[in-house]
């Protein structure tokens, strides 16, 4: 699933480039940039969010990815991080904050397809529901829980959607990093509301007023609220 993202992500900024008047070429070195990023960042961000003891611990078991452990608020800030490299390795051809605005659909577009591959893999299940459209993951348990796995691809898919119709629309009208202002205020405010519905994920967060997923949405949300709001200025 995260294939697939990629492939129609790096499709999409073949438009983006071209559109804009930039080398198609520069492309392959992006997706590269960002796929690194992704993965590197969801490893480590499921490490030092949700399980830091164990990790911090037995720091050879970050290797095994094999082993699960993905957390995709670490892959945004893996890609934000990423992205900004490969602008400073491009020598200023690109704006950073045009960059952000350009990925923000293939990005969200992705997280959708890779909640797909969670609800294949019976994996972030809801909580138990009596609810008409409820799903049983017999490779877990025989009770029908919330298929947030749905919930949030169709979250994303929206988001994505949203945002290719804006960046066609107000490229070059508003100012750089409005697009992804609102990617981060639509899609984390969504996720947000859809963690009420998850299982947690680790113990810990028993007993927390709110799990893991939801505190790391807050940063995120307000970011891209100031994004949406700022004066226009270069980054």
């Amino acid at each position: 699933m995260f294939v697939i993202g990629f492939l129609i992500g790096e499709r999409y900024a073949v438009w983006a480039y071209k559109r804009k008047g930039l080398e198609e070429k520069d492309v392959s070195k992006l997706v590269t940039y960002v796929l690194l990023g992704t993965i590197l960042g969801a490893r480590l961000g499921h490490c030092l969010f949700y399980e830091p003891d164990y990790y911090l611990s037995n720091p050879l078991s970050i290797l095994k990815i094999w082993e699960g452990g993905l957390a995709s608020h670490g892959g945004y800030l893996g890609i934000f991080l990423t992205i900004y490299l490969y602008m400073k390795a491009m020598k200023g051809k690109m704006n950073f904050l045009w960059l952000m605005d350009m990925v923000a659909a293939p990005a969200l577009l992705t997280g959708a397809f890779i909640r797909l591959g969670n609800l294949m893999n019976s994996e972030i299940l809801g909580r138990p529901a009596d609810v008409p459209w409820a799903m049983v993951f017999k490779k877990v348990d025989n009770i029908s829980r919330h298929p947030t796995q749905i919930y949030e691809a169709l979250g994303y898919l929206s988001s994505a959607v949203l945002l290719a119709i804006l960046f066609k629309k107000y490229d070059g009208k508003w100012a750089e990093g409005r697009v992804w202002g609102v990617s981060l205020m639509y899609s984390f405010v969504f996720r947000f509301f859809v963690e009420f519905f998850k299982e947690n994920q680790t113990s810990f967060e028993n007993g927390l007023v709110l799990n893991m997923g939801q505190f790391l949405s807050i940063p995120f949300v307000a970011f891209g609220l100031y994004l949406f709001l700022r004066k226009p200025r270069h980054l």
